[in-house]
């Protein structure tokens, strides 16, 4: 199992004992949406339009992500909501041989704020490179390397600002990666292999993973058990999601495994699911002004 770092093992431990102690705290995280409950608020869907407040129409989200694929700046414009099935993304090849990217956001074409999923060919290298604003790591599958170690499916990597390595992957493996994004004075470097975690209560049938926490951004996994389904609400702070496995459902529409999602301050939806889903989910990062998530 891989150990968490000294700082982000009393980080974790706070978080757990207080979604122990609390239900209001626990439902907050565990939420896939936990934005909705922050300061004990909840936004009910008769206060929620029937998409979110700044989003747009799937069409025209698709037709933006097609003619914008070759330009250096990709889905920067965090009041609009944006939707991407990766698995239907071209790969776009890196500086690296070997290895292999699908641009989801994007502030320039090699520097700045990026998401993406990356996938190492087995054998491919990256020279060494520094992360002047972090860099935040979910190994989907394979094994991802460095000088550290070697981390397999599902291990969740936070590497602070100022922090370098040289990666690689022998077997080869496919990651969903966050660039230059961390908050000032979030310095937490962060290892968890989630598949040797537990699993804590969430509300109703849901489990919830935390992962990371730093002001009013949470991290988490959150598991749904099949036909779970979760109150209407809006997203205080905004939403990320990246569906690791299963289908993803709103009234918007089904987003199977691979797809992400991010859904801006006061959006709303009404969540569920069929069949057994695991997703990555971060809330409270996009509030208006701030451009870290």
């Amino acid at each position: 199992m891989i150990e968490l770092g000294e700082q982000d093992k009393g980080k974790t431990s706070e978080i757990g004992e207080r979604l122990a102690r609390d239900p209001v705290e626990r439902t907050h995280i565990a939420c896939p949406c936990a934005d909705a409950m922050r300061g004990n608020i909840a936004w009910p869907c008769s206060e929620a339009p029937a998409r979110g407040r700044n989003s747009v129409p799937a069409g025209a989200i698709n037709a933006a992500r097609e003619n914008s694929w070759t330009a250096d700046m990709l889905n920067m414009d965090f009041s609009r909501q944006v939707v991407i099935d990766t698995t239907a993304a071209p790969w776009q090849p890196s500086p690296m041989p070997g290895v292999w990217r699908k641009p989801l956001a994007r502030e320039e074409a090699e520097h700045g704020h990026a998401t993406s999923v990356v996938r190492y060919q087995p054998g491919a290298r990256f020279s060494r490179h520094e992360h002047p604003r972090g860099e935040e790591i979910l190994v989907l599958d394979g094994v991802f390397s460095d000088e550290r170690g070697d981390f397999g499916a599902g291990s969740y990597l936070r590497n602070p600002p100022g922090s370098g390595h040289a990666p690689f992957s022998e077997v080869g493996c496919t990651l969903f990666v966050k660039l230059h994004q961390f908050e000032p004075g979030d310095t937490a470097s962060v290892c968890v292999d989630t598949a040797g975690t537990p699993w804590l209560p969430g509300q109703g049938g849901l489990q919830v993973m935390p992962l990371h926490g730093f002001g009013a951004e949470h991290v988490a996994l959150v598991k749904w058990p099949a036909g779970e389904r979760f109150i209407a609400h809006r997203h205080w702070g905004g939403e990320e999601i990246f569906v690791v496995s299963g289908e993803f459902i709103d009234e918007h529409g089904r987003y199977p495994a691979g797809s992400w999602l991010r859904s801006p301050h006061l959006s709303a939806h009404h969540p569920y699911v069929e069949q057994e889903t695991v997703i990555w989910v971060k809330t409270g990062h996009l509030l208006p002004g701030e451009h870290t998530a």
